[in-house]
């Protein structure tokens, strides 16, 4: 029987996600993100990407 080599997480878009970010935050904060990610049914990563993808476009304006 032949095994499946195993791979790495499989890249989300084009870009391949290497960088990590690490950050402190109060309980409220964290609650907020828990909120977010349960109404979307999203991951952390996913709602911090897009917290930061709207902000960034806010300051292009």
């Amino acid at each position: 029987m032949e095994q499946k080599k195993k791979m790495g997480r499989p890249p989300i878009g084009e870009k391949r996600l290497k960088d990590r970010i690490f950050v402190l935050v109060s309980e409220e904060t964290k609650k907020k993100l828990e909120h977010c990610k349960a109404k979307l049914g999203l991951t952390t990563s996913d709602v911090v990407r897009k917290g930061i993808d709207k902000i960034y476009d806010e300051t292009e304006k």
